[in-house]
């Protein structure tokens, strides 16, 4: 097929589309910055461009991956998201259905269903989130129009039909995170894959399999992260001693993170349940935390990336998002 793929330039984007291309699709790279493997530059909040290169590309089918993310609230204003993550979406969905396609995937985040309480960590237990989980109250811009643009593919797919598939995708990103400095950046990526966290090549094949799925299932909201190694009865141990639950599942992981100068976590106050888009997509995830603790025994280079100077696109593209943003 002949894919657009937004957000090309991007950490996803970088990783997917020779994915996509391996896999035997064209693919037209969109994004706000260039890259090796975006050919068309401008924002998606441009309803004219987005059907010019639609049209003059053959699109048959989208991967949206593009948009603003939480790092970008310091830098763009609330309407910034509103002009690219609702109505840049909303100019996809209308330019797929315009042009007969049968499928379009949206990559959202599991940032979304992130409320204050649960930030805060409050309650005596681990929030088991899946699918099901619908106490949706976003605590930041980024969150509120993520979960419209969610919205707005349901409601295109109830009245055209367009398959849409929804992926609340876990932390895959490199850099430091943003407001943690203890542990250290690698040693909190590796904690992150027992509740919350992917690598970025299990996000791009997971997009991959969304692309081929998505006319037989039409429409459906999946979370996608490496499947947590717990069961739900663990949440109350998880919030008191979370060190004491792994070292039941991985009774040496104690002495492979000390041999490193890590440690484990004392809490884990949520989990990201991916089970659903595991048994409705046929898929597997390449990289859990069994797979850092092999990567610590064997003594090979762990299997994620880490680059704390990886630079957003939307700071190279900030004119084209918001005209003389600094």
């Amino acid at each position: 097929m002949r894919v657009l793929l937004t957000g090309s330039t991007g950490w996803l984007g970088r990783h997917l589309a020779p994915m996509l291309s391996r896999a035997g699709h064209a693919v037209t790279g969109l994004d706000v910055a260039p890259g090796q493997y975006t050919q068309e530059i401008g924002t998606i909040a441009d309803r004219a461009f987005v059907d010019d290169v639609v049209s003059r590309r053959g699109i048959e089918a989208i991967i949206h991956g593009g948009g603003l993310h939480k790092p970008d609230i310091a830098r763009f204003p609330r309407q910034a998201f509103i002009d690219v993550n609702m109505r840049g979406t909303l100019n996809l969905l209308e330019a797929a259905v315009a042009a007969g396609h049968d499928r379009l995937i949206f990559t959202s985040t599991t940032s979304l269903m992130i409320s204050k309480a649960i930030r805060a960590e409050e309650g005596d237990q681990a929030v088991w989130l899946d699918e099901e989980h619908s106490a949706l109250a976003p605590r930041n811009i980024y969150g509120v129009t993520k979960l419209a643009a969610e919205n707005l593919c349901r409601e295109v797919h109830q009245e055209t039909g367009l398959a849409c598939l929804v992926l609340r995708t876990s932390r895959f990103f490199p850099e430091d995170d943003d407001t943690l400095t203890d542990p250290q950046p690698e040693n909190l990526k590796a904690n992150e894959f027992l509740n919350r966290r992917l690598t970025v090549e299990d996000a791009a094949r997971a997009h991959i399999a969304a692309l081929d799925k998505a006319p037989a299932l039409g429409f459906g909201i999946y979370l996608v992260s490496a499947p947590p190694p717990f069961k739900r009865e663990d949440c109350v141990a998880l919030k008191q001693d979370a060190a004491g639950v792994i070292m039941r599942y991985f009774p040496d992981a104690a002495d492979l993170y000390a041999r490193r100068g890590w440690t484990l976590p004392t809490s884990i106050s949520r989990v990201y349940d991916s089970s659903a888009f595991e048994r409705d997509l046929g898929f597997r995830f390449q990289t859990d935390f069994n797979a850092i603790l092999s990567a610590l025994r064997s003594g090979e280079e762990l299997p994620f990336a880490h680059d704390a100077g990886y630079p957003s696109p939307s700071v190279e593209g900030a004119n084209l998002i918001w005209p003389g943003q600094a």
